[in-house]
């Protein structure tokens, strides 16, 4: 059995190319990357999905407000602590 110099020269890269490809594979562009990238794009796809939840829920509030002007003033007394003269307001501890 003769071997010829161009099969060993196949040989030898071919060996080189797999073991290049495994290299690759496994180095910090390879699957360990891919898979951080995966697992970064899932968590921000549910970030993504919980604010437009968020969104929607303050564009439905903000439209009730529009929409109704008692719900409008109760807000806004809430939130400036405000009272119509004659109310009486009591004002319980935080425990």
């Amino acid at each position: 059995m003769r071997f010829s110099l161009s099969r060993v020269l196949y040989a030898l890269l071919g060996l080189f190319a797999v073991g290049y490809a495994a290299f690759v594979i496994r180095g910090p562009h390879g699957i360990p990357a891919l898979a951080e990238k995966m697992r970064q794009v899932k968590e921000l796809e549910q970030k993504n999905a919980e604010l437009s939840r968020e969104n929607q829920a303050r564009k439905e509030r903000i439209e009730r407000l529009t929409a109704n002007p008692a719900e409008q003033e109760l807000e806004i007394r809430r939130k400036l602590k405000l009272v119509r003269p004659g109310e009486k307001v009591f004002v319980l501890p935080n425990q």
